[in-house]
């Protein structure tokens, strides 16, 4: 039998989280050693099976499917297709990183390593699913652990900020949940490929566009669109270090994640229909999310804007509803889930070495720790699309694709109007890296460490990431161009 790579990957995390729980509360090392382990294994399994992703056959690979509830037809399906993959990879390498940036927490360390394991195996059980149900539970479950982390080692409003994004969340799941329910009523299967494969043409009683809404909503939330982004600020802002990484690298890359796979996929006609309000909702959110940017003194509150931002491209290429955009929506989620990932890694050590995050109070830096300032640099300058980056080959697609579609009407102004999102990023990232980094050195922070020996490891880990995909793109569009090609084909 072939070894189940992708149960290995989804759980080795929740399987070291039960082991630090048994493990005493006393014992830091052994549990960091122990989150460490599970999570460099998790992830060395989804570079096997990124390397051995059959790239002339596509569709979907290591797949395991096991009868689970069978009354009602679910089974225990996972899978991984062009699409996901990437996903799946990006979400197990942040799991290791976050562990080593927490090395340095000594706050109710079982506790927090636990939590941080349980969320990475929640948001890989999202990407590896291919049960409807399945899908579903891994998608609540991420709630607890984050809920946990915000609440207990955030900073600022962290009560508000953790029970506001439980809200929204179980908000938006309660209209996902309704939106699934309707289709296996509709059509009495849960089986994500047999749904997209033969669509709406199954037993059909409920109308598709009640059911496209229904399940849109709870993405829309999670990616998030304008209006419905006000929780991510305040999450990313208060969360701790390894929450802000997660939450930003991979858990809001499930609401994209979902809307190609499931909205664009059994409703390619409704997304059709819907293509050009979704369109213009992306633009406001490429355009709102970076004029907030610009308003910003707290230097994560500007990155958690600059989000907003961000996955505005995504819903803009998904929605083009084009091959070329479609590409460069899912590359511009491992982007920013690599480059806003490393953004907030830098600047929570910045902040835990400074005792600082308000820019007004920042300054001059770059002489006193070179080594943060120039990984800082190198992420921002992605972030706003320098070429030879990620983020410059993420957008690129996304422009080039987006204004070349035919599938929608106006398509080309709206495109060319989210192109002034580039410009105002060119401008907010320029300014935090300025504040932060140059101008008069400040004696008070005089003797601030740079960054040690591990923390330079995961840095330099994710820049290295950052232009090898900047210069050498295909190293992944080759493998999301064969999951995109069948949902494009729908069109």
């Amino acid at each position: 039998m072939m070894f189940n790579y992708l149960s290995a990957i989804v759980f080795l995390p929740v399987i070291g989280a039960i082991i630090i729980a048994l493990i005493s509360g006393k014992q830091e090392k052994s549990i960091k050693w122990v989150a460490a382990i599970f999570t460099f294994v998790s992830m060395v399994l989804s570079f096997v099976i990124f390397g051995l992703f059959d790239r002339t056959a596509g569709g979907y690979q290591f797949v395991e499917n096991l009868a689970w509830i069978p009354a009602i037809n679910a089974n225990y399906h996972l899978g991984v297709d062009g699409l996901s993959l990437p996903l799946v990879v990006l979400t197990a390498f942040l799991g290791f990183v976050v562990v080593l940036l927490s090395w340095k927490e000594h706050t109710r360390v079982k506790e927090y390593f636990a939590w941080l394991l349980l969320l990475e195996t929640s948001i890989l059980g999202v990407f590896a699913s291919l049960d409807l149900l399945l899908f579903f539970l891994f998608w609540e479950i991420e709630i607890i652990p984050m809920y946990f982390l915000i609440s207990v080692w955030g900073s600022g409003r962290k009560d508000y900020s953790a029970m506001k994004y439980v809200i929204y969340t179980l908000f938006g799941s309660a209209f996902m949940l309704a939106g699934i329910l309707c289709l296996y009523f509709t059509t009495g299967s849960l089986n994500m490929v047999e749904l997209a494969e033969k669509g709406l043409g199954m037993v059909q009683t409920i109308p598709a566009g009640a059911m496209f809404f229904l399940l849109l909503i709870g993405f829309a939330i999670k990616l998030p669109v304008f209006p419905v982004h006000t929780w991510l600020p305040d999450a990313h802002t208060d969360a701790p270090t390894a929450g802000s990484v997660m939450l930003a690298g991979a858990l809001i890359k499930m609401g994209g994640y979902g809307i190609i796979r499931i909205c664009v996929s059994f409703f390619p006609g409704v997304a059709q229909d819907w293509a050009l309000p979704l369109c213009i909702l992306a633009v406001i959110s490429i355009i709102y999310g970076a004029a907030l940017t610009l308003k910003q003194h707290d230097i994560k509150r500007m990155i958690a804007y600059s989000s907003v931002s961000h996955m505005g491209y995504v819903l803009l290429g998904v929605f083009a509803l084009g091959m070329v955009s479609m590409t460069g929506a899912a590359l511009q989620m491992f982007s920013h889930g690599i480059l806003t990932g490393l953004l907030f890694a830098v600047a929570g050590l910045t902040m835990h070495n400074i005792h600082e995050r308000d820019l007004r109070q920042m300054g001059g830096l770059a002489r006193q720790i070179p080594i943060i300032a120039v990984v800082f640099s190198i992420a921002g300058l992605g972030s706003l699309g320098l070429p030879l980056t990620s983020g410059f080959a993420a957008e690129f697609l996304v422009f080039a694709g987006s204004y070349a579609s035919t599938a929608v009407v106006g398509i080309k102004a709206l495109t060319i109007v989210a192109i002034i999102g580039v410009v105002l990023a060119a401008g907010y990232i320029l300014w935090m890296i300025q504040r932060s980094f140059y101008g008069p050195v400040q004696d008070k922070f005089n003797g601030v460490k740079d960054a040690d020996k591990l923390e330079r490891v995961y840095m330099f880990a994710m820049v290295a990431i950052t232009l090898v995909v900047g210069i050498y793109p295909s190293v992944l569009t080759k493998v999301i161009e064969l999951g995109v090609a069948p949902i494009v084909g729908l069109f």
